[in-house]
This record gives C-alpha cells, structure tokens and sequence, in this order.
C-alpha cells in the first residue's frame, strides 16, 4: 500500500476519533442512573476505540514522515490510555474483569477478534538496536559462565547437501549461458559495425541513427532517475546530498541523527534572526511588568529564582494585578487556616457539649465517570491534525520530506527558552541596581542554604535502598553478576499471538445465569495486554493511566503462565528478573536481601524501594516496573498478604474444545507431522478434555521423535499414539478448578461481585413482595 492510503487512513481514523470525543461529551460525562445503560456505553465506546487504536497502530507503523508519525503518536498512546481507563470503569461497575460482549458485538456489527488488543509494533522497533545488543550480551556472559551449553553443530543431510549441490551449479550453469550470450552479442555487433563501414549510408540514415541514440539516451537519463527516486522513496539507497558523506556519517543518517543536525542548524538560524528580537522584546515586558507592580505596590518585587523559572514564573500570562490579588488570597489563606487552627485547640480544651445529631447528607447515586488523564491528550492532538495535518497536499511530497515550518516552531520555542535565562540574569542585576538607587534596598536575595526564619534546610531520611550500596562498581558488572545468579535470565522469544485459544460462547451462558465470571483464553490474552504490555511499552501509557504495579497469573500446572511472562517481556522488550525462592536464597539475611533488590534496581536504572510491599508502595508511575508473579496452588498462600501484594488476579481456565483442538494441530505440524485421516484431530480434541497445553505439548514431544518422524512415510501417523501416551498424564480435575474458583470468590474482586449480586437478589425480592401486595 502506498503511503497515501496510510495517510488517507489516518485522516478517515481522526474523523471518527473526533466524532467519539463528541459522543463523550454528550453521553459519557454526564451524570446517569441507569447502570445497565451506563455498562452499554461503556462497551461500545470501548469496542469503538479499539478500532481506532488499531487503525492508528497501522497507519502509524507504516507512515515515512517522521513528523506524521510523532503527531499519529501522540493519539495513539492517548487512544491507549483512554482504552485503560474506560476498562477501569467497567470492572468498577460491573465488580469483573469479564464482560458479556455478545450483544454490543452485534449491535456494531463485529466479531469477537475486534475487541483483540493490537501491540504497537513501536515498542520494540524504536529500541531494536539496544535491545539486540543487551540479548547478545546477555546469551554471551551466561555462555562464559557455563549456564548455556553450545548449541551443537549437526550434520547436513543427504537432501539438505543434494539441495545446496543442485543451488551452486544451477549458478555456475547460469553464469557460464551469461558469458557464452556475452561474446555472441559482442561479435554480432562487430560484424554490423564492419559492415557499415563496408557498405556507407545516406545523409538521412546517418541523421536517423543520430536521432535513435540521441532518444536513446534520454529515454535512459530519465528510467534512471525514476528508478533512483523510487529506490529513495522505498530507503534502498541515500539522496544525492547524502552519497557524498562518509559511511558513519551514512549510518547516524539511518539513526536520525540527520534530524537533530537540523534541528541544530534551524536553531542556529533562528537565533541569527529572531534571537535579538526576542531578547529585547523579553527585556521590555519585564521591565514594564516591575514598572507596573511597583505603581501598585509601592515598591519593585524580588526577582523570582531560577529554580521557580525566573521571570516566566510571575510574568507569563499574568498582569501585576493578578500577581497582587494571589498573594493577597494566599495571606488570607494562611490566616485563615491559622484561626482554624486556634480555634481547634480551644475546642479540646475547653468542655464543650456534644452537637445534637444531623441527618444524614443527601449523596448523588447517579453514576458519574471518573477524570481522564487522555481526553485533554486526544483533544490537543485532533485540533493540531487540523491545524497542521488535515488540509496539507501530499501529492507532491514524494520522499516525504520533513517541515521546516513545523520544526521552526518547536525550536523557536527552546531558542526563547535559552535567551529568557540570559535576560534574566542581566535583568536580575538590573533591578538589584535599581531597587538600590530608587528604594534604598541593600543585600542579596534569596541566601542559599536558609530560609526566612535562618534555619537550615531539614535533611530528608534516606531509606536503605534509597543510598548506593555498590558506588564502585559498574552497571555491566552488577549485570553479569545477576545473569551468573539466575535472577536476570533470557526471555524466550514467544509473541502473545503464540498463546492459542477461541472464543466460547457458553461462557456468556454462565455470566447470564449468575455464576462467578471466570475468563476465557482470548479475555486471559486480552487482560495481559490492557495491564502488562501497554503500559509496559509506553512510558506515556504508564504515567498516566490508572497504575497497575502488579500482576498474578493463577491457574492448574501447565496453562501457559510462563509463557505468558515470557509473552510480557517479549512484546515490550522488557528485562526478566527471577524472584523465585530457589534464587532469592542465593542472597541469605535481610542484608543479603536488600543488596539483591538493590542489584535489581539498579541495573534496571532505578532504587526506590525496601522489601517486596514497600517496594511496590514506592513505584512511582513513572517507574516502568510490573511485578507478575504465577502460582499452581494460591490457595496455599494467606490470602490477605497475597492480595495485598497483586493488585490484579487473572485466574487461568484449562482449555476448551475449539482450543484443544487447535492446539493438536498446531503443535503436531510445528513438530514436522503430517496430518492424514488416520489422525482424528476431533477425537484427539474430545478425549483430552480435562487436560492441559502443556499436557498435549508433552504428549506430541513424546510421541514424534526424530526417529518417528523419519518412519512417516511408510508408517502414517494414528490417533492412538497420542490416546496411549495421552494416559500416562494426570488431568486436572473438576475438585481442584472448582477449589481455583472458590479461592478467586474470596479475592477482593470477587467478594465485591458476590455483595454487588446479593444485592441484587435483594432488590428483585422486593420487588416481587411489592407487586403481590398491590395485587391483594
């Protein structure tokens, strides 16, 4: 697809962004009553947005324009955002992480892989070349360490050396014909040109000839410049101007680094032109800003600071009236907290009688949405689409060229920046000048190291984490030593997409009819997503939507709750640390504890936290940091310190008959089998209901061995090979999924969804008591 359809898309998709941000002013911010009705919109603005992200991801992946792509950015993580904090709302109103979908699917019209979270291709391209040096760095100290056994060399098969054979002489044969039709043209030519000689031509022929080679050559000049612009535009080769740099120079083109030798010089430029206009211009309004303070005052302010910003700080968008009446409300202010405070203290002293009591205040029950971190975010973002985007032509811009323009106007703004710090410090001096002269003012302002009262600043206590227990020694060092413990290992390379599993539709059967909602496996992927990798992957996502700091993945053995860890940090780029209790041992004691937290921080370039709780109470949102832990048995565990430590639960469900059967093919093809009749994938699929992935990923390993696969021809593959080694495993049982179900009852989640549905019950009772007494 070429990039104007991208960008077409892109401007279809900002359309129906701005036509949902109208429909949440109308429906969503108000106050409604009806919960059912409030639960609808919420789905479907959901399902809409999903859409959108995805479309936005699209277009944003395959866009050129760098300035396209960072605008297209800017909505996306707003999209992102938006999409987290709507699914908050729906797990508030509804006390689940499950929703019944079924009938806002039919309603818009779509199916039930719409309402899949689509990952941002960005989060790993934009850091592909760290990533892949941090994994060769990685797989090389566990290898010097002993912890990787080389991979072996095996041998070529016969077919496999046949193949390369039949490839090299094939090329050889091709390259020979080339030489061999080479000299025949050649000699064919000398001929024709020796019998030209021989022969001579008219006049007209001679001006024929001239005009065939003269069209010739033009026609050649302009295919090649076509082909030369069409390399560039597909980035198979440089731009004229950029072939003459050397090869690092070529590469740190690649990088981007290009734009920021522009953005330099754009800046330069601006500082040349504009740079003196600006200054004297800042100098002026400064000046007249004291001028008018001290008229009103009596007396020139103190120069505002540099940490508060300098003059920006009483100066931008406010007048020296509005700068009076602040301070004004901010003594009265005090003062008025300072009465409360006397009074307060009079009250415990003295007896007072108690006040008689106050009926209870009257509280809103209609439901209200909660503030938005990322509607303000997609606002800013479609107006800047209309004001820079919307009506531009793209049709001449073939190699997608950036915008002086644009790029003006940001570095303007950091040029402005630079100069204000320079007028401050001469205007600083300025008024110290002044305010000696004019109101016989003496002393520097604002003595470092001391407030108003002269006392010195308090020290702030700095907890043990907080301080760095290993000052000497360096990053890599602190990295090879956790790789050569065991808690920093390699993520194996799995895609979320790899955890298989299809809708079931007597799930939703089961919502209707009031039993607890446990999720499927297209909702486990779904939920993975929403609370581990797209926070994980945006640092805007993760600063501004609501925080999820930790995750846990429950379910029988051999669900795919590794998988899904390793999924996380596949999809994100994210580093793995194991904190099991076989490696955390390696670091005996409380000390020995606190040096290992602290080896993990601050590879992973943060120190924040104490022990495990606190840690967690200490991540900021800023803190690109997700605890997941897995556990086969969580009802072992005291269930009040374990909720207190996973803020989310995803309970894993075993897998159903459409995934089961999947799940056989699946894995019998990735092994090199080959499927014939006498392989009912249906029986399979029927026969290991009650088992596990990792049950059928055991039995297809056992059973098609590098031997069996070499029988295949001659001996096809049956059913009962895998029944038979199939028995040999133990399924998971209707006891322990119920005791899984029973245990997720008495999480906070779901004690909340079993008093929501009590009440509930409570109301239709009611209801039904009141209708038979109007009936007597």
């Amino acid at each position: 697809m070429s990039q104007a359809t991208y960008i077409k898309m892109w401007a279809d998709t900002q359309r129906e962004l701005d036509t949902m941000l109208q429909r949440e002013r109308e429906e969503l911010l108000q106050p409604q009553e009806d919960r059912g009705k409030v639960m609808k919109m919420l789905a479907t603005a959901y399902v809409q947005y999903l859409e959108i992200f995805r479309k936005l991801e699209e277009a944003h992946d395959h866009l050129i324009h760098q300035q396209k792509r960072a605008a297209v950015r800017q909505v996306l993580d707003g999209v992102m955002g938006r999409i987290l904090e709507i699914k908050k709302e729906m797990v508030a109103l509804e006390n689940s992480e499950c929703h019944s979908m079924d009938g806002i699917l039919m309603e818009l019209q779509r199916v039930p892989e719409d309402i899949e979270i689509p990952i941002p291709k960005y989060f790993i391209k934009e850091n592909l070349g760290i990533l892949q040096h941090r994994e060769k760095y990685l797989h090389e100290t566990l290898l010097n360490a002993g912890l990787l056994e080389q991979e072996p060399v095996t041998a070529m098969t016969l077919e496999e050396a046949i193949k390369v054979i039949q490839v090299a002489e094939r090329a050889r044969q091709g390259r020979a014909r080339a030489a061999f039709m080479k000299r025949i043209y050649l000699e064919e030519k000398r001929q024709s040109k020796k019998d030209e000689k021989e022969t001579g031509k008219s006049p007209d022929d001679a001006a024929t000839c001239i005009q065939k080679v003269w069209r010739g050559h033009s026609q050649r000049k302009k295919t090649e410049k076509l082909r030369e612009e069409e390399m560039i535009f597909l980035g198979m080769s440089l731009p004229p101007d950029l072939e003459a740099m050397s090869s690092l120079q070529k590469e740190n083109v690649l990088q981007g680094e290009a734009q920021e030798r522009e953005d330099f010089s754009f800046r330069h430029e601006l500082k040349i032109t504009e740079g003196p206009h600006i200054k004297e211009t800042l100098q002026d309004q400064i000046t007249q800003c004291f001028l008018e303070c001290r008229h009103i005052t009596g007396r020139f302010p103190d120069y505002p600071p540099e940490k508060t910003g300098g003059s920006k700080a009483i100066f931008i968008e406010k007048h020296p009236e509005q700068v009076l009446e602040e301070l004004a409300a901010k003594k009265a202010e005090a003062e008025k907290k300072e009465k409360e405070k006397k009074e307060k203290k009079d009250k415990e002293t003295a007896k007072v009688k108690k006040p008689p009591k106050v009926g209870k205040p009257v509280v809103d029950e209609r439901w209200k949405i909660g503030p938005s971190n990322f509607l303000s975010m997609l606002e800013e973002g479609s107006s800047q689409y209309q004001v820079f985007w919307e009506n531009r032509d793209n049709r001449l811009d073939f190699l997608q060229d950036h915008d002086p323009e644009l790029i003006k106007g940001e570095e303007r703004k950091e040029v402005e920046k630079e100069i204000r710090v320079q007028v401050d410090e001469v205007m600083r001096e300025k008024l110290l000048r002044v305010k000696q002269a004019v109101d016989g003012e003496t002393g520097l302002q604002g003595k470092a190291g001391k407030d108003k009262g002269g006392k010195s600043p308090v020290k702030k206590k700095i907890s043990e984490l907080e301080r760095d227990l290993t000052p000497e020694r360096t990053i890599d060092s602190l990295y090879q030593e956790l790789a050569e413990e065991g808690l920093l290992i390699q993520v194996k390379n799995v895609n979320l997409s790899d955890y298989i599993g299809y809708y079931d539709c007597l799930r939703n059967i089961l919502h209707e009819t009031g039993a607890q909602p446990m999720p499927s496996i297209p909702e486990v992927r779904q939920l993975v997503a929403l609370y581990g990798i797209l926070p994980l992957g945006s640092q805007t996502v993760h600063e501004n939507a609501p925080l999820v700091k930790s995750l846990l993945l429950a379910g029988p053995a051999g669900v795919g709750k590794k998988m899904l860890v390793h999924a996380i940090c596949t999809e994100t780029g994210a580093n793995l640390f194991n904190l099991t209790p076989s490696s955390v041992g390696k670091y005996p004691g409380r000390d020995g504890l606190i040096m290992m937290l602290h080896m993990i921080l601050k590879v992973n370039f943060k120190r924040l936290a104490k022990l495990l709780p606190q840690f967690l109470r200490a991540l900021k949102p800023k803190d690109r940091v997700l605890l997941v832990g897995t556990s086969s048995r969580p009802f072992s565990a005291n269930l009040g310190p374990f909720c207190k430590v996973y803020q989310k639960i995803i309970l894993i469900p075993k897998p159903d008959y459409l995934t089961r059967f999947a799940l056989w093919k699946h894995y019998i093809l990735q092994r090199g089998g080959t499927l014939t009749r006498l392989v009912n994938l249906n029986c399979l699929a029927q026969v290991s209901d009650g088992f596990t992935q990792g049950h059928i990923v055991d039995v297809v390993h056992t059973v098609l061995t590098e031997l069996r696969l070499l029988q295949m021809a001659r001996k096809p593959l049956r059913t009962a090979e895998f029944v038979t080694s199939l028995a040999r495993h133990d399924p998971v049982y209707k006891e322990e999924e119920e005791t899984f179900q029973a245990w997720y009852a008495k999480t906070p989640l779901g004690k909340a969804w079993s008093t929501a549905q009590a009440a509930k019950e409570e109301e239709k009772e009611k209801g039904k008591k009141g209708k038979g007494k109007g009936k007597k």
